[in-house]
């Protein structure tokens, strides 16, 4: 049986996006989708964050993050490639992570 496809995206999100439950929303999405990864706010007051999974739920989680939750007020958003090495910032046991200000 051949392996599932699997992509990992690094994402920016810039915006009204701290301060209104951005990290926590973009976790309970990730849990929906099933996806890994991580997600913390960044000094600049942008979210940035690495989703990995099935390239169809990925695409899906960006494009939520695109509007993020009810509270955010996204005004830009850039997304590249990810890499494994992203992944080994998360916390040790969990799927996805909501980590510390960068």
């Amino acid at each position: 049986m051949a392996d599932k496809p699997r992509v990992i995206r690094h994402f920016f999100v810039r915006g009204r996006v701290q301060g209104i439950g951005y990290r926590a929303w973009a976790a309970s999405e990730a849990a929906r989708l099933g996806l890994e990864g991580w997600v913390r706010n960044r000094r600049d007051g942008s979210v940035e964050a690495i989703v990995a999974g099935p390239p169809d739920k990925v695409a899906v989680m960006i494009e939520a993050a695109r509007r993020g939750p009810w509270l955010a007020r996204v005004t830009g958003m850039d997304v590249g490639e990810g890499t494994n090495r992203d992944l080994e910032d998360r916390r040790r046991g969990e799927t996805f992570s909501v980590l510390s200000t960068m």
